[in-house]
């Protein structure tokens, strides 16, 4: 079946919680904190190729999301980004925004590519958070949308 025109939402995800953490070894009873940040949310890519020539693969598909970010860890140990998700569509295709009607890309050479979204950034531990008034922060940043 030939489809050229289709309505999909793309989402970019958020990104992952700092972590509230607190050193504790033998000999340094008293570490301080030690939570990391959480690690980016995915991006959206759109890339064009001329392997396609039909839209009817997001037939089904209205909603295509990247992954979220990991939440952050102790012991240096940042959460890992989401995974990008790329979004394949034909060459020649016209991407418009369904609310106002702009036109966002014109995909009309081979191998381009748009990025549409751009995912959250991760929160940041409490390990950023202290300062000579505030020693021990108990508390850290979630991560953005």
């Amino acid at each position: 079946m030939f489809i050229d025109e289709t309505n999909i939402t793309l989402k970019a995800w958020k990104g992952g919680d700092g972590m509230v953490a607190w050193r504790r070894e033998k000999c340094i009873p008293n570490g301080g904190p030690y939570g990391w940040d959480g690690g980016n949310g995915g991006n959206v890519y759109l890339h064009a190729t001329s392997n396609m020539n039909t839209l009817s693969d997001f037939r089904h598909a209205r909603i295509l999301r990247a992954k979220n970010g990991e939440k952050g860890g102790i012991k240096d140990m940042h959460g890992a980004n989401g995974e990008d998700l790329i979004v394949k569509i034909p060459v020649g295709t016209i991407v418009t925004d369904v609310d106002t009607g702009e036109v966002l890309a014109d995909l009309s050479r081979e191998w381009e590519v748009f990025p549409i979204c751009q995912g959250g950034r991760g929160g940041f531990g409490n390990a950023h958070f202290p300062s000579s008034t505030r020693q021990a922060p108990d508390f850290a940043e979630m991560g953005d949308v």
